[in-house]
Formats: structure tokens, C-alpha cells, sequence
């Protein structure tokens, strides 16, 4: 579990140079075979707010443990001004306080401890109630323990803030207080996070591992994913290029090595061979692949549930009366604070538990795959990767193409289940889902231990599935995009909500953020939203004007580049053909203008990049402009 640690810097940058705040110069590391960073520097500047991306395992918390010197780089160094503290979660309980108020008290600063409604507002924020604050904090659960440890770092007011997943075990509408809180810190922030729509309304800066190298830029995860897109395609093409020319002189000094007239023309191109850097081909990047098998289903309605009533209490229901019916292709999603029933319901459905009273009529063609963080209990832990997922139904073949697909790839498939982290275990259930066609998914979570391209293929895969699903999730990525209903656990009861989910929080909304009985917007927030559509078309509007003119420059730079690479084609080819021929004095012509070309065109290029960044840059300043404005 989590507590509060605030770190004082082990290595010191002078007070004068307050602007760069965490200076991280050639830093590599390894694990063994496997290396994370290699030469990598950057700094993190006075007032940014961060988001930390990159696959798992590339990295992201081994970069913040180095920064709080928990971990040390192999080369390189890390450093900071001397008065500058860290605001961290480490891994041990600490917690001795005779109530959960009493134990996030101790995580104010010294000149605030007196300020207990600060404590008291954080902790609400994060959903404990008035009697959870009277608890003792050894009574909380796992996920509690968590909150009550993050409270502590958040009421700490450090220099800076340090979040690795900070949204596990939050519901969404913690989640949601979470990030308004972040939004309003004005100190720095580093955030890991596999929610990209909850890291996009924090951040100000993306900063990305990716190929043991680490890059920022000013944006969110779209405009970076972009950036890196553009920048891979471009040295694809700078290298399949490259390879071009370097086999036309390898010819060209292979033919005319033998001629005596043309040895200094081709000991220039030997010599200009030799200094020309052998770009490798970029290594493929492994990376989950879903695809939902789907089973045939001729029928209107999958499920039936009427009028379902349970808890666990006889007297304090979770759910009752809830009746509702799943179509063959609905994307139902359940929604609501933890502890109100959510997982409860998917296991009624599921048959798990037995309803007190109502029913759940399931069609005779329906079939279904359940998805739970507590079913890594039901797998066999001396069982192999590959052996689990062919229990599901499937043969071997089928078996080692979802292990792949899982990223369990060669001899990683013949891994025993019980030496697997929980990330891995969650990965042989999404494994086991997929080695059996289904026409109902039924998903409790299941994008906890997935990084954010991970999440963005789950997110397609469960789009593309020809089938219905009913999944829990606190991720508004994927209530935005997915959900035409909902289940809400809201008032102490489930209703049934038809729509989408930005129709629910303008119509509805949660409880602790508009009140149970506010239907509608005010006047006041009618003329704020008239405001911000007003600003938001003042901030399009100048975007419009100011990168127009940049987009017809690169426009008319990309044309030019055209031109100047088929001249130099045309060119190459007339010094081949001129030596074919004998014409050394027409091959020395051409050559000359050949290299006037490359110049032009290596020129072109450069003030292409810089005209792209300039855009890129600015463009990336007018939705950070848009996003506040709607925030």
C-alpha cells in the first residue's frame, strides 16, 4: 500500500536557474538484457503539468523513481534546486492514526496544521464520507488505504507532485474531483495514466518514452501520438531513400572503379559513402491486439431483467426493481461511485449470485464472456499461459496466436500463471475471452492494467465486436465513445439511462457535482455556456488566421521538394547514361548540378522542419487555449 513521502533533492541545481526545475542530463538504464534509456535528457520547467506516456514496461515509473532517488540511473544524473520537495506515493503502510481525518492531517505542512477542513474538503473529494473520516484507517480496504494515501500527498503542497495511476481504485466521480483539483495546480506535476481523457484535461506537456529516448512537447497525448507518427514515417522515408542512393553509387563505384579517367569521381563517392550514417530500420513495437471473436445471434434481445432486487443486507438493497433488456448490439455501460453495486450486478447477470427477487431471462442462443479482476482467482496457478487459454476451448495453433496477441510471444506462452504479475493474470483472462466466441460480453473493469495504446485498441476492438457488452468502467474515453445506455448507481438505487453519456450529465449529472434534483442548467450556466461557445469561436477563429499562411508555406515547400527530388532523379540518370557513353566531360556537368540539387533539396528540408514545428507548436497552444476554455 501507499503513504506520503516527501523527498528533498540528493543532487542540486543553484537557486539562480529556477526556470528548469528537474534536470535530467544523459541518463541510461538497464534491467538486466533489457535497456530502458539510453543518453536521455530533458528538463521539466517551473509551472508544467506533465503527463508521462509509453507502453508498459518502457519505463514511466523507473523515470519517476530515479527522480525521487529511489532508483539510480546507470549513467547520467538527475538534479533539482536544493529547497525543491518531491510529493510522492511509496509502497508501505504507515498508518497509525486513530482516524482516517487524524492520519490526513499528518500529511499537512508544518505551517498548516491547523487547517483540518483542508483534509476534510480533499478527502470528500476522494469519497469518504463523514463517517469514513472517523474510522480507523487499518478498518479501509485496499482501494481506501490508496485514497487516504493520496489525500495525504495531495494536502502536503509540495514543490512537486509525482502520480503513478493515481485513478486505480477511484470511481469516476472521484476521478472527475481529481481532475479539477489537478487543473488548478499551479506547481509542477508528473502523471502516469492510462486514461487519456482524463490525463488530456490535466496536462499542459506530454512526454513520451519511446525507443529507449524521451521527447516533450507542449500539447496532449493526440497532438505527441501525431508527432511521433509523422516523425516515424519521415525516417522511413529518409532511410528507404538512403538505402536508394547508396546502392545507385555502390553501382556506380562498382563499374567505373576500373576506369583510370574516372578514379577521383570515384574516389569522391567511396569517400562520401563512408561518411553517409546506415540508417537501421525501426525495430516493430509489440503491442496488444484484441478482436473479440463474435458468435452468430438472429434474435432482437440477448437478455431479459426484470424487476431484480439484491443485497447483501436483506433490509439495504443495492439494487431493486431494476428492470431493463439487452439488445445484440447495445454497448451498455454501469456506472457509478465504488461500493454501490456495480460488480454486484454483473454477477447476477452472469449467474453468480441469485437475485432476492426478479429475474434475468437469457435467450437460448446467447453466449457470453465474463471479464472480473476477481476471476484471476479461477485460474490454475501451475497451468502455462498457453495450456490456460486452450482450457477456454480452443486448439493449440489458436491458443499460441492469442498469447501472441496478449504479448505473451514464444517462450513467454510457456510461463507458469502463478509467477505472472496481476497486469499478466488480467491478460490471460482478456485471452481466455478471446479463444471463445461470444455474442455478450460481459466486463468489469478491464482496462485497469492496460497502458493507453493498449486501452485505444481495447476501445476499437470493443466498437468492432458484433455482439452486445455491458462493461463497468470509470474511463469517460470510452463513455463518450462507446455507450448508447447506461446503468447509473446514483440515490441509492440503479436506474436505467437512455442516451449518451454527455446527454446524462447534462440532463442528470452526479449527485455530489450538481445535486439530485438538478435537472436542467441555470440561467447563469445557459449565458456561461453562450460565453464559452463565443470564446471558443474568437480562439478557431484566430487559429484560422494565423496558420493558414504556414499551412500554404509548408504546402509550397513540400511542392518545391517534389520538383527538386525529380530533378535530381532526371540528373542521376544522366550521369549514368553520360557514362555509359564515354561522356566524362558531360558526367562532371551533371555531377556538379547533381550536387547543387541535394543542396537545394537538404536545405528545403530544413526550413520545412522548422515551418512544421513552428506550426505544430502553435497549433498545440490554440487546444491547450480551447481546452481551458472548456474546462
Amino acid at each position: 500500500m501507499t503513504a506520503l513521502v516527501t523527498v528533498r533533492p540528493y543532487a542540486g541545481i543553484g537557486n539562480e536557474n529556477r526556470a528548469v526545475m528537474i534536470k535530467i542530463i544523459g541518463i541510461s538504464k538497464s534491467f538486466g538484457a533489457q535497456k530502458l534509456f539510453e543518453d536521455v535528457s530533458i528538463n521539466f520547467n517551473k509551472g508544467e503539468r506533465i503527463g508521462l506516456v509509453g507502453r508498459n514496461g518502457h519505463g514511466k515509473t523507473t523515470l519517476l523513481r530515479m527522480i525521487t532517488g529511489e532508483e539510480a540511473p546507470d549513467s547520467g544524473e538527475i538534479s533539482r534546486p536544493g529547497d525543491y520537495s518531491l510529493g510522492y506515493l511509496k509502497q508501505h503502510i504507515d498508518m497509525d492514526s486513530p482516524t482516517v481525518l487524524e492520519e490526513g492531517v499528518k500529511g499537512l505542512p508544518e505551517h498548516s496544521k491547523d487547517e483540518k477542513w483542508i483534509v476534510e474538503k480533499t478527502l470528500s473529494g476522494l469519497g469518504f464520507s463523514s463517517d469514513d473520516m472517523r474510522r480507523l484507517p487499518a478498518e479501509l480496504s485496499g482501494g481506501y488505504q490508496l485514497r487516504l494515501s493520496l489525500a495525504k500527498v495531495l494536502v502536503s503542497d509540495p514543490d512537486a507532485l509525482l502520480l503513478d495511476e493515481p485513478t486505480n481504485y477511484l470511481d469516476i466521480v472521484s476521478i472527475r474531483w481529481l481532475a479539477s483539483f489537478l487543473r488548478q495546480w499551479k506547481k509542477e506535476l508528473l502523471l502516469i495514466t492510462h486514461d487519456r481523457m482524463f490525463m488530456d484535461s490535466v496536462v499542459t506537456h506530454i512526454t513520451g518514452i519511446h525507443r529507449k529516448k524521451i521527447k516533450k512537447i507542449r500539447g496532449n497525448t493526440g497532438d505527441y501520438y501525431e508527432q511521433v507518427l509523422k516523425e516515424e514515417e519521415i525516417y522511413e522515408k529518409t532511410r528507404l531513400n538512403d538505402e536508394k542512393k547508396r546502392k545507385e553509387t555502390e553501382i556506380f563505384i562498382k563499374r567505373f572503379r576500373a576506369k583510370a579517367r574516372l578514379a577521383g569521381l570515384v574516389q569522391s563517392r567511396i569517400k562520401a559513402l563512408e561518411k553517409t550514417e546506415n540508417l537501421n530500420k525501426l525495430e516493430k513495437i509489440k503491442t496488444l491486439e484484441f478482436g473479440f471473436a463474435s458468435k452468430p445471434f438472429q434474435a432482437k434481445s440477448l437478455m431479459n431483467v426484470k424487476e431484480l432486487t439484491f443485497g447483501y443486507e436483506p433490509s439495504k438493497p443495492l439494487i431493486k426493481d431494476l428492470s431493463f433488456t439487452i439488445n445484440k448490439n447495445d454497448r451498455i455501460c454501469v456506472i457509478g461511485k465504488n461500493g454501490r453495486g456495480k460488480s454486484t450486478l454483473l454477477r447476477l447477470l452472469c449467474g453468480d449470485l441469485t437475485p432476492q427477487s426478479g429475474e434475468t431471462l437469457v435467450h437460448a442462443s446467447a453466449s457470453s464472456g465474463y471479464y472480473a479482476q476477481t476471476n484471476r482467482i479461477s485460474l490454475n496457478p501451475s497451468s502455462t499461459v498457453e495450456a490456460e487459454i486452450m482450457s477456454a476451448g480452443c486448439e493449440k495453433q489458436q491458443a499460441r496466436d492469442i498469447c501472441g496477441a496478449m504479448m505473451f510471444e514464444g517462450d513467454d506462452a510457456l510461463k507458469i500463471i502463478s509467477v505472472l504479475s496481476g497486469g499478466e493474470k488480467a491478460r490471460v483472462l482478456l485471452g481466455k475471452i478471446l479463444a471463445s466466441p461470444s455474442n455478450l460480453l460481459i466486463l468489469d473493469e478491464p482496462t485497469n492494467h492496460l497502458d493507453m495504446e493498449s486501452c485505444d485498441s481495447f476501445l476499437s476492438a470493443i466498437d468492432a465486436f458484433d455482439g452486445a457488452v455491458v462493461m463497468v468502467t470509470h474511463n469517460e474515453m470510452f463513455l463518450h465513445s462507446l455507450a448508447n445506455r447506461f446503468i447509473v448507481f446514483q440515490n441509492s438505487g440503479a436506474v436505467l439511462f437512455e442516451g449518451s453519456y454527455q446527454r446524462f450529465l447534462d440532463k442528470v449529472g452526479w449527485e455530489e457535482e450538481t445535486g439530485a434534483e438538478q435537472v436542467r442548467p441555470t440561467v447563469n450556466e445557459q449565458r456561461n455556456k453562450k460565453d464559452t461557445r463565443k470564446k471558443r469561436a474568437d480562439i478557431i477563429s484566430r487559429r484560422v488566421r494565423e496558420l493558414k499562411p504556414l499551412e500554404e508555406s509548408i504546402a509550397a515547400l513540400e511542392k518545391q521538394i517534389e520538383e527538386s527530388e525529380k530533378k535530381q532523379k532526371l540528373l542521376n540518370d544522366g550521369i549514368i547514361a553520360a557514362s555509359s557513353a564515354g561522356e566524362s566531360r558531360k558526367i562532371g556537368t551533371l555531377s556538379i548540378e547533381l550536387h547543387s540539387a541535394r543542396a537545394e533539396t537538404d536545405s528545403l528540408y530544413e526550413e520545412l522542419l522548422l515551418l512544421t514545428e513552428s506550426f505544430e507548436q502553435r497549433n498545440a497552444e490554440f487546444e491547450t487555449e480551447l481546452n481551458s476554455v472548456s474546462n
